[in-house]
C-alpha cells in the first residue's frame, strides 16, 4: 500500500501522520494535535484525517489511541455524532419536479433547530414525543436513570424529547441522487440535549480532577480519567449510554423521513436496501498493532477493512458512500466530512448571500442568511479531501443531494 500521509516527529512526546497531502490545514490545528501527541498515554502516534481543523478540547479530524486514560474533550461534546444513509427504491425520474413539497414533508416530520423564546416550545424538540419516540426510548431508560442516580444533574436534560429530532448547525437530512440515478436519504446528528450535557459534565469533573491531583497539562481540554478510578469507569458508562442513543436518533429520523416521503412522492417504494449507521465522534476499545487500546476519534469514522462509512460533502457539494480499506496507519480511519476552513463568525462576515445562493444552485434547501456558517465556501473541497485518503477508503457511491434541511 503506497503511504500517503506526511510524518511529523513531536519533541517529548508521539509522532503525527497527517493524510493532508492537497489540502489546506490551519498551523492552530497543527499546535493542537501536537499537545494531544505530549500526552504520556497516548500509544504510538496521533493519526489526522484531511478534513482536521481546530475544534475545542481536540482537534476535529483527529484520531487519538490510548493506553490506560481516556480525554473527554476528545470526544468532545456532541457524542455519538454521525451519519446514516438508506438507499431506497426510488430513481430520480419517481420525485417531483418542484422538490419544496417534498422538503416541507421532511421538516414537519422531523422537529429540528432551536428557538427558546420563553413561554414557548423549542421547536427542536418534542412537545408531546410520539408513541414510537416513547417506546424506543425505554430502550435506554433504565440505564439513563443509573447515571442520573449517580449523577442527578443530568435528569435535567432534553433527553426522550430531544430523541428523533435534528439540532442545529452542521446537522441535516438530505436526499441525495447516486451515480446511476438512485434516490437515497441521508442524515447527520448525534446524542442532541443529554449528549452535551453529559459530555460538559465530565469534561468539568476530569478538570477538577486535574487541579486535585496538580497534574500540568500542555492544555487544560486534554484533562484525563486515569484507567482504574471511579470517574472514568463513570465516563465510559455514560459516553456508551450517549453514543447508543446518537445511533437511536438516527434511526428513529431515518423512520420518519421515509414515512413522510411516502406521504410526499406518489409511487411507492422499498428504503433501507442498503442502510449505513456510522459515529464519528467516540470512543471505544479496539486492537491495533496488537494491544488493546481506547480509540478516541473526534470528526473521524472507522475504516476497517470492508467497513462502510459515510463521508458528506457540504450543502452544495458531493458526498461518498465508503468502504474501509483497513489501513492500519490510520487506526483504521478515514474523515469524516470535508472539514472547515473558515469558522460560523467568518463564513458569516466573508460570503454573501448571493455566493451562497450560487453555490447552493440546483438544491431545494435554506438560502437565506441563517445558513451563511454552512455555506459550501466554508468548507474544504470534498475532491481534494478524497484524493488525501485514497489509501484509507475507496467509493462504492457518489451522491449528489437535491433536498437538504438544515435546523
Amino acid at each position: 500500500m503506497t503511504t500517503t500521509y506526511e510524518f511529523q516527529p513531536i519533541q517529548g512526546g508521539v509522532p503525527i501522520k497527517s493524510w493532508t497531502r492537497g489540502v489546506p490545514v490551519d498551523d492552530k490545528a497543527r499546535d493542537q494535535l501536537a499537545r494531544a501527541a505530549q500526552m504520556p498515554f497516548v500509544f504510538k502516534h496521533v493519526a489526522a484525517m484531511p478534513d482536521v481543523h481546530v475544534g475545542i478540547g481536540a482537534t476535529v479530524g483527529s484520531v487519538i489511541p490510548t493506553k490506560g486514560a481516556i480525554i473527554p474533550a476528545a470526544v468532545g461534546v456532541d457524542i455519538g455524532c454521525g451519519m446514516m444513509a438508506a438507499r431506497t427504491s426510488l430513481m430520480a425520474s419517481d420525485l417531483p419536479d418542484n422538490l419544496e413539497g417534498v422538503r416541507s414533508a421532511i421538516e414537519r416530520a422531523v422537529p429540528h433547530g432551536r428557538d427558546v423564546k420563553q413561554g414557548k416550545r423549542d421547536p427542536g424538540s418534542w412537545g408531546s414525543p410520539p408513541p414510537a419516540i416513547v417506546e424506543a426510548w425505554g430502550s435506554l431508560a433504565q440505564r439513563f436513570q443509573r447515571l442520573c442516580e449517580k449523577y442527578p444533574k443530568l435528569a435535567k436534560t432534553n433527553n426522550l424529547v430531544h430523541l428523533g429530532t435534528l439540532g442545529t448547525g452542521n446537522h441535516f437530512i438530505e436526499l441525495c441522487l447516486d451515480e446511476a440515478g438512485v434516490v437515497w436519504v441521508m442524515l447527520h446528528s448525534g446524542s442532541r440535549g443529554v449528549g452535551n450535557a453529559i459530555g460538559s459534565f465530565f469534561i468539568e469533573l476530569a478538570k477538577q480532577d486535574m487541579r486535585r491531583w496538580f497534574v500540568n497539562l500542555p492544555d487544560e481540554d486534554l484533562a484525563y480519567f486515569p484507567e482504574g478510578t471511579e470517574h472514568f469507569d463513570d465516563y465510559v458508562e455514560a459516553v456508551g449510554w450517549a453514543q447508543d442513543y446518537a445511533a437511536l436518533n438516527r434511526r428513529m429520523m431515518m423512520t420518519n423521513v421515509i414515512a413522510a416521503l411516502r406521504g410526499a412522492i406518489a409511487k411507492p417504494f422499498e428504503a433501507e436496501l442498503e442502510a449505513v449507521n456510522c459515529h464519528h465522534n467516540y470512543v471505544t476499545r479496539e486492537n491495533h498493532f496488537g494491544e488493546n487500546v481506547l480509540v478516541t476519534r473526534k470528526g473521524a469514522v472507522r475504516a476497517a477493512k470492508g467497513v462502510m462509512g459515510i463521508i458528506p460533502g457540504s450543502m452544495g457539494a458531493k458526498s461518498f458512500i465508503v468502504r474501509g480499506l483497513g489501513n492500519p496507519e490510520s487506526f483504521d480511519s478515514c474523515s469524516h466530512g470535508a472539514g472547515r476552513v473558515m469558522s460560523r463568525t467568518q463564513a458569516k462576515k466573508l460570503v454573501t448571500l448571493d455566493e451562497h445562493i450560487a453555490d447552493t444552485a440546483g438544491v431545494e434547501c435554506r438560502k437565506d442568511e441563517g445558513v451563511i456558517d454552512e455555506t459550501p465556501k466554508a468548507y474544504k473541497p470534498i475532491e481534494a479531501v478524497m484524493a488525501a485518503q485514497a489509501d484509507l477508503v475507496e467509493i462504492v457511491h457518489t451522491l449528489k443531494q437535491v433536498v437538504c434541511v438544515k435546523g
